[in-house]
């Protein structure tokens, strides 16, 4: 079994022992990281960081990843968050504090989990005395403080590799920390009354770090910039974090990366069989009743938002449309002499509208195509994503815009019909894309609002979400609008997530189609034929898009949002590069 299939079976081991313990569906594991709908969960404990040694050490993986679990049943986030301390390095130890507190309430019988979260804990011990990040002051003075709470919580002694280095750090600590100890262990199941001890264990740490922290970069560095940088590097070895900045909130990064099955055939983007795939009206598939209860759902949806769609036509109106000619005003007190009214001129010389001007009104010549990507993960998206298509695609309508709504996924899990023609032909090697690939039409793009919004609805038909072939995909909707007459032609992917087919995966590498949708964006803004656009749900699409626009979508859609997409989506993108 290859590197990476390995590590891909390993994350999706510790994903679900993460859903089984929350019960959550959107956690996900990947790369030694806990996502929920892709995007990072934090968890800034120093001995949850990934580290390369974890891809040897499966238990320690384990371990890291029973031990976010526990912190999402036994931590109330927003208590937690509430209580945080301000200062960056207070915030970090305090977290580190709530994250051992949930180590310590593995639930009675599961005696595995309760291996694995000591064993992952001891592996950064003895890993960070391994990689010498002990012989710094502040590398030795957490270190001892996280080493002391785990050993007074579980009851453990202290790891004896490390025991004799510690010894000094931890008797000057223990006067000014002991009582605060105690309180941890007094308090384990009480999260409010806890957090008095940990904050008092944070304050105190933070403000010894802030001394170490300054006599350090006094010695060691000269300038103001120097400074700054050394205490980062120093602090940036335990903290995960930039220590000026809060927000530990950010969109998650789409992952990106070249194919090493490209590299090593010397071949292009392969497809193996194109004989399954298909293209499909999903609203066809759909009983009348159903279709109308999932489109009295949409209206419910959008109603709760109190939407002003005129309002937003004239936003989308006012950035997107162009001016043209449309014949002449006339009787106007300026611009052209008007020689049908010279005689009125001679008979009234007061008369001043004598005059014809060009009129001028806004002309929408253009068509915008939203692409969804109709991937598992997009599930519990939807009814946001849909109720923003909805609501967009009805007012670029009475903007006059033509728009089309479509879709792509997979027409089977794990290859489908593909995958057994390629293992009836003997498993070739480096097969290419091995799936059924299925893209869908939800509304033309000739289509009104009115006529086609009962076929939008069809976004809430669940059994179409499977995976992912997002390049094939955004080639299929430029070549569509491509074949349009309007001038301006604009694409908007709307995913939440990198390209992801599981068969293509295991028979070539996990970058194969990531590298084939970066090459077709590439290729359609170099031909300046039609803008590719990306809009991540919850994800910054960057490494894909040039021109993308990341939304937070656990807070519904609302005006303020509307009118920033507006003004994307208006913003003109055809200047030289």
């Amino acid at each position: 079994m290859s590197d990476s299939r390995e590590l891909a079976r390993r994350d999706a081991l510790c994903a679900a022992a993460v859903r089984a313990l929350t019960g959550d569906e959107a956690l996900h594991y990947r790369g030694g990281k806990l996502y929920r709908h892709l995007r990072p969960v934090p968890l800034h404990a120093p001995h949850l960081r990934g580290d390369r040694r974890d891809e040897e050490d499966f238990a320690s993986t384990r371990g890291a990843a029973d031990a976010s679990a526990l912190r999402i049943v036994y931590s109330d986030a927003g208590l937690h968050r509430e209580l945080a301390p301000d200062d960056a390095v207070e915030r970090v130890v305090f977290d580190m504090l709530e994250q051992l507190r949930c180590e310590m309430r593995v639930p009675a019988g599961m005696e595995g989990m309760r291996r694995n979260v000591r064993h992952r804990f001891d592996a950064w011990a003895l890993a960070c005395y391994e990689t010498g990040l002990l012989d710094s002051d502040i590398g030795l003075l957490i270190y001892t403080v996280a080493q002391m709470a785990e050993s007074r919580l579980s009851g453990r002694a202290v790891l004896e590799a490390t025991e004799g280095i510690i010894e000094a750090t931890r008797a000057a600590l223990a006067p000014s920390l002991g009582n605060a100890l105690a309180g941890l262990r007094r308090h384990g199941a009480d999260q409010r009354a806890y957090a008095v001890h940990a904050l008092d264990i944070a304050r105190r740490i933070g403000a010894m770090v802030r001394d170490v922290r300054h006599a350090f970069v006094e010695s060691n560095a000269s300038s103001d910039d120097e400074k700054e940088e050394a205490a980062r590097t120093m602090l940036g070895t335990w903290f995960d974090i930039d220590d000026e900045d809060g927000d530990i909130e950010r969109l998650a990064l789409a992952a990106s990366g070249d194919s090493s099955a490209r590299e090593a055939s010397g071949e292009d983007y392969r497809i193996f069989t194109a004989r399954h795939d298909k293209t499909i009206r999903p609203a066809a598939l759909i009983r009348a009743a159903l279709l109308r209860e999932y489109r009295e759902r949409l209206d419910d949806l959008i109603a709760a938002r109190h939407i002003n769609v005129p309002r937003l036509a004239r936003m989308l109106q006012a950035s997107i449309t162009v001016p043209r000619r449309d014949g002449w005003s006339f009787g106007e007190e300026e611009g052209r002499i008007d020689g049908r009214r010279l005689a009125q001129v001679v008979a009234s010389p007061d008369e001043r509208r004598v005059f014809r001007r060009e009129r001028e009104r806004p002309h929408a010549d253009c068509a915008v195509s939203f692409l969804v990507d109709c991937s598992g993960s997009m599930k519990t998206s939807i009814e946001p994503v849909a109720v923003m298509i909805d609501v967009l695609v009805r007012a670029l309508g009475m903007a006059g815009v033509a728009t089309e709504v479509l879709g792509f996924t997979t027409g089977a899990w794990n290859g489908g019909r593909a995958k057994l023609d390629w293992l009836a032909k003997g498993r070739p090697k480096y097969p290419g894309r091995l799936n059924e690939a299925c893209h869908m039409i939800f509304k033309e793009g000739d289509a009104s609002w009115r006529v086609a919004r009962g076929d939008i609805a069809a976004l809430f038909k669940a059994d179409l979400f499977r995976e992912g072939i997002d390049g094939e995909a955004v080639d299929w909707a430029c070549a569509r609008l491509v074949a349009r007459e309007e001038t301006r032609r604009i694409l908007v992917v709307i995913s939440d997530g990198s390209p992801m087919d599981s068969a293509t995966a295991q028979a070539n590498d996990p970058n194969y189609l990531d590298q084939h949708l970066r090459e077709v964006v590439e290729q359609h803004e170099a031909a300046r034929r039609v803008e590719v656009l990306g809009l991540g749900v919850g994800l910054d699409l960057s490494p894909y898009y040039r021109h993308h626009f990341a939304v937070d979508l656990s807070v519904p859609p609302d005006m303020t949002l509307f009118a920033k997409l507006a003004a994307w989506l208006g913003a003109r993108r055809r200047s030289s590069t």
